[in-house]
């Protein structure tokens, strides 16, 4: 999970040029240019500070200091909004609108003045003390989230949860939405993409997926359970991970590794990058693959360009993309056998008690098994997309008002129960499992699946153009494809919309077959079933 200031975009025009040059007093669009530019990175940087305030409050902030922290950060978010409200900046962005530059399709000038118009435009629909309540009551749920998930109490969360879904529709209908108020918050993670579109997407992925998951079970195969069940002590998984991450391309001189509930990335500045993960002392893997997967995140941050810092072409372009990145390191590589080959000896050396007598091959089974689950974060590449429906099908009835919060457990129990065939067995394995909702983050699940789907299809266009990625990936090269996607997704910023991106890079549009001939490869080698 990426952590990020949540973007207040839209495609709200400016008024009208001619009338907004005049209030400059003069000013040239080349200067209003600039000085536009210069006021995004200030507030930039001034929201980065709220970033840290949040990185701090889920690592190391004592649990006493939680209702001061809330009003810290619901201030710091009224004062970040006026500034980005700011009708100066309107002045600023219709002047700097008539540059010539920022007329042509896709320049850096074009990108960032349309990006700003767009952030500026929705984030004036909001009043600043919706936005206050809603930080000051996603604080302060964050930490009861995190005592009812230990005490397995959703009573406790209920009523936090029901006024962060009351605030949130709130914000959706300030921000304006047509088919669905789903929306409006979905437009905010994934610029452009609508709850439609979304289900569209969705529907063959989940019948192919279904197929797959039965055909994995019904093959009768499982790999051994002992291996991912020994003494795997939290200091020697710590060292091996951070090893892990910066091979593949994290930069330890810019970020940092910590411990959490939930596992995010934060990307706090230029040379700042926070990365968190959560050690299980009995199975390195949960911590491994956590810290591959936001380490993926922070590639992406620390690949951004720096002198575009602040400006939309120095920010990442949506949360599926980003979550592309993260999904790619974690998955398509990071459980590959081919990275696997090269880091077998280390994790060997690392913990030789408990992987006595195990083979490459046998270890490679187990970090891919596939099996129903109760935790996202811990399920497999083949049934991780169920997981992400299940939560898109509750949070967007949540919104739009056919699920109320006090039926949530019920309603996510059935629900898994028909996606899965499992019963869940307590509110800590079901709906109280994630942090999103306690962040106010609704609008957020569906970009997990994306991201998926993003990841296939730009790794198997990396495949095309960088050649043999598994001969490098056993000699411990990561850098071709870290350098790759620097230059294909990172550089790119906010210049293209992710559908427009993805068709850039690959030459297609976002198409859910990529993914599943990945996953029935996979699958279908470890389970014994055809491709």
């Amino acid at each position: 999970m990426v952590a990020a200031r949540k973007k207040s975009l839209s495609k709200k025009s400016a008024a009208k040029p001619a009338k907004r040059v005049a209030k400059l007093k003069g000013l040239t669009p080349a200067q209003a240019y600039k000085d536009l530019i210069a006021y995004w990175k200030r507030l930039a940087t001034f929201g980065s500070v709220g970033s840290l305030l949040g990185w701090d409050q889920r690592t190391y902030m004592p649990s006493g200091a939680s209702s001061h922290r809330a009003e810290q950060l619901a201030l710091m978010s009224g004062m970040y909004h006026e500034m980005a409200t700011s009708p100066h900046v309107k002045d600023l962005i219709a002047a700097a609108g008539e540059l010539p530059a920022a007329k042509k399709e896709d320049t850096v000038e074009a990108v960032n003045v349309r990006e700003i118009r767009r952030e500026y435009g929705m984030a004036t629909k909001l009043p600043q003390t919706l936005v206050e309540e809603l930080s000051r009551a996603t604080s302060r749920a964050y930490d009861v989230w995190v005592e009812a998930r230990k005490q397995n109490d959703f009573n406790t969360f209920k009523s936090h949860l029901e006024t962060i879904v009351g605030l949130t529709r709130k914000r959706a209908d300030a921000l304006g939405w047509k088919a669905s108020r789903y929306d409006a918050l979905l437009d905010e993670y994934e610029p452009g993409a609508t709850k439609a579109e979304i289900e569209q997407i969705f529907a063959p992925l989940r019948t192919e997926l279904a197929q797959l998951v039965g055909e994995i079970v019904s093959s009768g195969r499982q790999p051994d359970p002992k291996i991912l069940n020994a003494d795997y002590p939290a200091a020697a998984q710590e060292k091996f991970c951070k090893e892990a991450a910066a091979q593949i391309g994290f930069d330890f001189n810019c970020g940092r590794l910590d411990t959490t509930t939930h596992p995010f990335c934060s990307g706090v500045g230029v040379g700042d990058t926070r990365l968190t993960t959560r050690y299980n002392p009995h199975d390195f893997s949960g911590a491994l693959f956590g810290t591959l997967h936001e380490a993926g995140h922070g590639i992406y941050d620390q690949g951004l360009e720096a002198k575009h810092y602040g400006s939309p072409m120095g920010n990442s372009v949506s949360l599926g993309i980003h979550e592309s990145q993260s999904r790619m390191w974690e998955n398509f590589v990071g459980r590959s056998l081919a990275f696997w080959k090269y880091f077998y000896p280390k994790l060997r050396e690392t913990f030789p008690q408990a992987l006595s007598g195990v083979g490459l091959d046998a270890l490679y089974f187990a970090i891919n098994k596939s099996q129903p689950s109760f935790i996202r974060v811990e399920s497999d590449e083949a049934t991780y997309n169920l997981h992400i429906i299940l939560r898109f099908e509750l949070e967007s009835a949540l919104i739009e008002g056919s699920l109320k919060a006090a039926d949530v457990p019920g309603e996510w129990n059935a629900r898994f129960k028909k996606l899965f065939g499992l019963e869940v067995p307590d509110n800590r394995r079901g709906c109280l499992q994630d942090v999103h909702w306690s962040g106010g983050g609704i609008g957020y699940f569906p970009t997990y699946t994306l991201g998926n789907l993003y990841a296939a299809q730009l790794f198997e266009q990396a495949r095309k153009d960088l050649g043999d990625l598994d001969g490098q990936f056993s000699a411990g090269e990561f850098q071709p494809l870290k350098g790759w996607l620097n230059q294909k997704v990172h550089h790119q910023g906010m210049r293209f919309r992710s559908n427009k991106l993805c068709e850039k890079v690959t030459g297609k549009p976002l198409d859910h077959k990529y993914l599943m001939r990945h996953l029935r490869k996979k699958f279908g080698g470890l389970y014994g079933f055809s491709a």
